[in-house]
């Protein structure tokens, strides 16, 4: 099975992840920084875990009622009859769903995630080598990252200036691909007003 990679923005949605182990903690971990409001409701937390400040912890027995309203769950116990029923119960309400190391029990897998101030990179086998997964985000990591949150941040000031001073299509998109690579450089400034006469001469 193959995965569509959606970017949706989880910003102040209900995330609860069912399970208190360290496998839990670092799904927490990836998640917060992207705003999702957690919360934790296992029988038993690992210390990790119980030092998140951003996460609520319900330290209880899981009831149905704990996951409801929830955007999203993810379960990280290591009781399989209790995974595969909360999947179930997910999938009958349209919840997005993720058990860890059950792909079966999935309605979304995590990513191998690389995140800066501006961009975000995900990077999937569809479960089949998270492995190789890891060796794919570290090179992303080792190769690619550098200045990119400087760049997206120098991109994203002039896309108002070149859509309203250039508008053929084609056009925009040579200014846009020639301030880039000048960024990439490592060119002290953007001469975009060098740029745009070139490009209307």
């Amino acid at each position: 099975m193959s995965y569509f990679p959606f970017f949706i923005n989880i910003e102040n949605k209900h995330c609860v992840i069912v399970g208190g182990g360290k496998v839990a903690f670092r799904k927490a971990e990836k998640l917060l920084p992207f705003g999702v409001k957690i919360t934790v409701v296992a029988e038993n937390i690992c210390q990790e875990m119980a030092g998140l400040s951003a996460v609520t912890v319900r330290q209880k027995s899981f009831q149905y009622e704990d996951i409801s309203g929830a955007f999203m769950v993810v379960t990280a116990t290591d009781n399989r009859e209790l995974n595969r029923a909360i999947y179930q119960y997910c999938q009958k309400r349209n919840i997005l769903i993720n058990t860890v190391d059950e792909q079966e029990n999935c309605g979304f897998i995590f990513p191998s995630i690389v995140k800066g101030e501006n961009f975000t990179v995900a990077v999937s086998t569809g479960g089949r080598s998270p492995l190789y997964a890891k060796y794919l985000r570290e090179k992303i990591e080792t190769e690619v990252v550098g200045n990119s949150d400087k760049i997206i941040a120098v991109l994203s000031s002039l896309r108002k200036i070149v859509k309203e001073r250039v508008h053929d299509e084609p056009t925009r998109k040579a200014v846009f691909a020639r301030i880039m690579q000048q960024c990439i450089d490592g060119e002290k400034a953007v001469a975009i007003d060098q740029i745009l006469k070139e490009t209307e001469a």
